[in-house]
């Protein structure tokens, strides 16, 4: 009893532990999210749109300020409790600039001082650092010094000293990333002369010197930021009386042309005046200021810096990505409007005809697996049909007595098959082999057809190049949020979609709800494939290559339970999105081959694999950026464009329900479905990836039905009862 006891208790464990576990199709979606916002948030942090902070403090009392930093030099030094200032000797300047370094001027300027055997100080912020660390290592290389002008460049009589380390220690980490090296030289931002020193900034000032630096100011400012034009940049950079100056310029932070034209005549204008141009510590006859990081310091910097460039470069990838996503949305989009009105105007000319009347009997088959809740409802639309039928249910190993559902009935003209369970294109084949037509109807055994739907579906075949015909597949329950998100997606994304294909002559994919085949065209390419999730596309792709005409009538309508829950909707995309790739992978060889297959592989599978593939892979692009734009960038501007991309979704689905003559109001839904029902997408479409890459293999996946749905008008109820016991999510 105990060792009984022990099982059960290790077993439920088991069962809980894996209940517990997070499953790879969700796992690997959220560590990509959360690589990616920890990527997009690092970008956001190094170009200073997180943390930033660009308030500057007014002018205060000097009260606090010793009057020998108010009247000393612009090297100060308090390490160690020291209260000093130094003075660069005459006929000495040390060149410094801040706020680099600038991909664009921060070697123009580099080469100018190279150009003229000159040495100068670069105050770099970590921000630009992080980005460009060649431009701080070329510094380092050709002699150059480097200092810290803090990480963001925050005004620090602002800031917590907790606030002051972290600005302090991810300076020198991107530095010592970017050229391998520490420096003790300071500068502050906003700063200027030593005598404006304040009762602000000198508690810093004291602070950083207990942290081992020296702050450096300056004699003279060029000004160059205001771009006042080359001579008075130089004038005003030109210490007087032979005095030594430790001159401010700027190598970053907007058009440096100014800069580097006045630098290009000022050095050696002075050095004609018996002016040498150092570096701080050789002007100061001191030991550097740069002292070389090894070991464990040395790879966080380069770990560092290796993830700012990777980050730099996702988001590059990531705004390439958006640009072609929105290329293709909006290409879909005007190409769906354009060519779907081609269609509708077409197929509704008063005097259009496919070609002959369509009179014929054909053959329904209905594959059905465990469909009890739905059979009664399907089967009984077909005999309603307005045009001959004769109906054949293959019961594919069933173990609800759907066969025996069908059979009680004892409708005129339904006939059914049992076979083991083998899978739904095997059942329809099974069907396809005892049909006594040559048309030959296929739906869903959760599908209910209208009257006029068999009739109107075959007409079509009025043109003896139309081998398949594709009906108008409709959501039955769209009563609920995720009924209404499928509406809009079967109306928009499916109908409109083939519209524009039927036109480009390239129709992807007969929908297994309603479709229509001769067997004339379907017997040479072995009828219906199991070598993928997706036989309609398969067999659909398969009937282009064998040079017949797909085609897409509108009035054909059938309605389909689509999945209620998350769960269900996630199994069934899943199979669609996989069985497409398969599909396009097996018949990829068409895109070289010569007639009707070639002209179909450079048509239709280029389309189907970027409208049906690639675009909804990256369609979180834009979400993803609406995201980041609204928190850190330009808000307005991203929601402007945000609301843009929408409007053009809005046209065209408002375009779609008119031409399917569809009620408005579920369109209301439409923003919500963007952002969520999209990310569900998303997520499904990456599984189908990795499950393809990874060479997985994917079983059927049988989805729950409540039987629900009917036709409207029709002789079928339109909805059941609505306490079904099994309208509940699927475990």
């Amino acid at each position: 009893m105990a060792s009984r006891t022990r099982r059960h208790g290790a077993a439920r464990s088991a069962r809980e532990g894996s209940r517990r576990r997070l499953p790879l199709r969700l796992l690997l979606p959220l560590l990509v999210l959360v690589a990616l916002v920890a990527m997009l948030m690092l970008r956001g942090y190094v170009h200073s749109e997180i943390l930033a902070d660009h308030r500057v403090q007014p002018p205060a009392a000097t009260t606090d300020v010793p009057e020998k930093i108010l009247e000393g030099g612009p090297v100060i030094d308090t390490r160690a409790g020291r209260t000093e200032s130094l003075s660069v000797p005459d006929h000495r300047l040390v060149l410094t600039f801040d706020d680099g370094p600038d991909p664009t001027w921060t070697p123009r300027v580099l080469d100018v001082l190279k150009k003229h055997d000159a040495h100068a100080v670069f105050f770099v912020t970590g921000t630009m650092a992080s980005r460009y660390p060649d431009l701080v290592e070329r510094m380092v290389d050709e002699g150059h010094e480097v200092g810290l002008h803090t990480f963001n460049h925050p005004d620090l009589s602002y800031q917590s000293t907790k606030r002051i380390d972290w600005e302090l220690s991810q300076n020198q980490l991107a530095l010592t990333g970017a050229a391998g090296v520490r420096t003790s030289l300071f500068r502050p931002p906003y700063s200027s002369f030593a005598d404006a020193m304040d009762n602000k900034s000198w508690p810093v000032t004291q602070y950083i010197g207990g942290r081992g630096y020296l702050t450096v100011v300056n004699n003279t400012d060029s000004e160059d930021w205001k771009k006042p034009g080359v001579d008075e940049i130089i004038r005003r950079a030109t210490p007087h009386g032979g005095k030594g100056a430790i001159v401010l310029m700027h190598d970053s932070g907007g058009d440096r042309h100014q800069t580097v034209q006045a630098l290009d005549r000022f050095l050696p204008d002075l050095k004609e005046k018996g002016y040498t141009f150092d570096n701080l510590t050789e002007a100061l006859d001191a030991p550097s200021a740069m002292t070389p990081v090894t070991g464990a310091e040395l790879w966080k910097g380069k770990a560092w810096v290796f993830l700012v460039q990777a980050s730099e470069k996702l988001t590059d990838v990531l705004v390439v990505g958006l640009a072609i996503i929105g290329t293709l949305v909006i290409g879909r989009f005007v190409l769906m409007l354009l060519l779907s009105g081609v269609h509708a105007r077409r197929v509704r000319r008063r005097r259009f005809r496919w070609g002959p009347a369509v009179t014929e009997p054909v053959t329904v088959l209905v594959p059905a697996y465990n469909e009890a809740k739905c059979i009664e409802n399907t089967v009984r639309s077909l005999v309603a049909s307005d045009h001959p039928v004769e109906v054949i249910v293959i019961d594919d190993g069933s173990s609800d007595g759907t066969a025996r559902i069908v059979e009680s009935l004892a409708l005129p003209g339904v006939r059914v098959i049992r076979q083991l369970n083998a899978g739904k294109p095997a059942a329809l084949n099974r069907g396809l082999a005892n049909a006594r037509h040559d048309i030959v109807v296929m739906m869903d055994g959760d599908t209910v057809f209208e009257p006029s739907t068999v009739h109107e579906l075959v007409q079509p075949f009025g043109d003896p190049k139309v081998g398949a015909v594709a009906g108008n597949a409709k959501v039955g329950n769209k009563d609920s949020l995720i009924g209404a998100w499928q509406h809009i997606e079967y109306v928009m994304g499916f109908n409109l979609d083939r519209r524009m294909y039927d036109v480009l002559g390239c129709m992807p994919t007969i929908p297994g709800a309603v479709g229509a085949f001769r067997r004339s065209a379907l017997e040479p390419i072995g009828g219906m494939s199991d070598d993928t999730l997706a036989e309609d596309t398969d067999v659909t792709m398969a009937l282009h290559r064998a040079g017949w005409r797909v085609v897409y009538a509108e009035n054909a309508r059938a309605w389909t339970e689509a999945p209620e829950t998350v769960q269900q909707l996630w199994s069934q995309r899943y199979r669609w999105s996989y069985g497409t790739m398969q599909a396009i992978w097996k018949h990829r060889r068409a895109v070289i081959e010569k007639g009707p297959s070639g002209r179909f592989g450079r048509v239709g599978l280029p389309f189907v694999s970027l409208f049906m593939v690639l675009a909804p892979l990256l369609a979180p692009l834009i979400d993803v950026f609406l995201l980041y734009g609204i928190v850190f960038g330009p808000t307005q501007k991203t929601i402007v464009a945000w609301l843009g991309v929408l409007a053009i979704q809005a046209v065209c689905a408002a375009y779609a329900f008119r031409l399917d003559r569809e009620r408005m109001t579920h369109l209301i839904s439409l923003p919500l479905q963007q952002i969520l029902y999209r990310q569900l997408m998303y997520v499904v479409l990456l599984q189908s990836w990795i499950t393809a890459l990874t060479g997985g293999r994917l079983r059927w996946q049988k989805l729950r039905r409540t039987g629900v749905v009917g036709a409207p008008g029709g002789s079928v109820p339109q909805q059941r009862g609505r306490g079904n016991a099994d309208r509940r999510p699927v475990a």
